[in-house]
Order: structure tokens, then sequence, then C-alpha cells
């Protein structure tokens, strides 16, 4: 009987997705933005359930490391141009391990490498990287990968807690920066604007992104880099980073050096 209310569930998903897929901006996506939240707390469960894998940083030992992220998070997240800021998570996480990455999930959820912020210089640069993860997010870039890169049965089971396995393969697949969940070079482009876009009304410099960028470029090559496994070359994504925000004003904004230097101190 339970296999039984299973196959039809399994079925009037189906059918629903088929009847309304939902539309981001003139942008098909055969999964809604339930779908999406539901997604994204799956492989966040199956995450933190691994710290073997992920080790996590636990809050209630390294609170003042959270505070600082979820301040800039809700900075990002006030700026009043973010879609769905009133919808999703936007849980963040930080990962304690030397490498250099972050990567975002389906619904807002997004984790930092420990590596990667003790690399960057300012708050500005992290605030960026935020930013673009979150353009991730907002724009939907991961489930629509995950639907060319699956099938929406294959999703839907998952969804359905019929293939918890494969939670942890797209778990692995984002934290590792292997390259099946690439984003195009299209998706990259319009998160690097929208971060700018994201930042822009707030008090950090918005070009943080790119100086993320120029700073990876003259460091290019440490093995322990990855973060362009899954994120293009910079090329001329710096150049267009310059553009738009220059065609936003030219908005002189904050670096907050000092302020950044104890979030590091903050870590392990």
């Amino acid at each position: 009987m339970k296999q039984y209310y299973s196959t039809i569930t399994f079925f009037i998903l189906s059918f629903s997705i088929l009847l309304f897929p939902s539309c981001d901006d003139g942008r098909l996506n055969v999964f809604s933005v339930d779908d999406d939240i539901q997604m994204g707390r799956e492989i966040t469960e199956e995450i933190l359930a691994n710290p073997d894998d992920y080790p996590v940083l636990d809050e209630n030992e390294y609170p003042e490391a959270y505070e600082h992220l979820r301040r800039i998070r809700d900075g990002i997240l006030a700026s009043g141009e973010l879609k769905y800021a009133d919808r999703f998570d936007w849980d963040v996480y930080i990962i304690d391990e030397e490498v250099l990455n972050a990567f975002a999930l389906p619904g807002g959820n997004t984790f930092y490498y420990t590596g990667l912020i003790n690399y960057l210089d300012n708050e500005a640069s992290f605030a960026g990287v935020m930013a673009h993860e979150f353009a991730h997010c907002d724009r939907r870039h991961t489930t629509t990968r995950l639907t060319k890169l699956y099938s929406y049965q294959i999703l839907l089971s998952m969804l359905l807690g019929d293939d918890p396995s494969l939670a942890a393969e797209i778990a692995a697949e984002l934290a590792l920066g292997l390259t099946a969940l690439a984003y195009s070079r299209e998706d990259e482009y319009e998160a690097d604007e929208y971060a700018v876009n994201y930042i822009y009304p707030t008090n950090w410099d918005s070009r943080g992104v790119a100086y993320f960028f120029e700073k990876m470029e003259l460091e290019e090559g440490a093995d322990w880099m990855i973060y362009f496994s899954t994120h293009p070359h910079p090329n001329d994504r710096i150049e267009k980073i310059y553009e738009h925000w220059d065609a936003l004003g030219g908005k002189e904004g904050n670096l907050y050096e000092n302020r950044y230097q104890a979030l590091k101190e903050s870590l392990p």
C-alpha cells in the first residue's frame, strides 16, 4: 500500500511538472521554487551528516565567525535586489579545509571554505563572492544545470525520498569542484553582474568579486586552488564587472579590511 501511494504521488508530481513548469525571466525550469528549497535542504542534510567529508564548523564553537557571515549575508539580502530574498533559506556554512572554493545549493544555502576566507584581503571581496553565489541561487542556475544533467524523473525520486544516494552525489559534485555541474559561461557572467547589483546599494565596494578574480589571476596554478574547476577562468569577466559597475554610476564603496581581519581571526 505504501508503495502504491508513493507511485501515485510520483505520477502526480511528474504530471504537475509537465503541465506547470516554472519560468524565471524567460528561462524555463521544470522544477518549482518550492522544489529548489526542498532539494537544497536535502543536499544540506547530506553534507552536515558527513563530517569526515565535509568538516563544517560547529556554530557553538565558532559563534563569532558565523555572526560575521550572517551580518554580511543580511546586508546583501537587504539590498532589495534579490527576487527570492524572503523565500529561500539563505543559511551559510563554513567548511574547515584549506581549499579555495565556495558553492551554492538550490534554495539559497551556501558553503564557504576557510581556505577561501583566509585567502581574501577584505570584506568587500568576500561579500562579492557571497553575492556571486547568491546570484546562482536567486537566478536558479543550479536547478537548471541539474535538470540538464539528470532527468526530472531521477531528481523527483530524490525529492520523494526514493534515492538518497543522489543527494550525496550532487553534494560531492558541488563541494569537490567536479566539472559535471560546472555553470555555463552565460550563468557565470550573469552571476557576476547580479553580484554587483546586489552589493551596489550597500556600503561595500561592489567591485569586490572582481578584486577576488584579479588576485587569483596573479596566483594561478596553486595545486590547492579548485575554484575555477567549476568557475571558468576570468578572461574578460573582470572587465565586464568594471563596465557594469561604471554603468550603474561608479559609486565608490568601502573595503572594510579591519573588520574582515576580525572574521579571519575568529576561524580555527
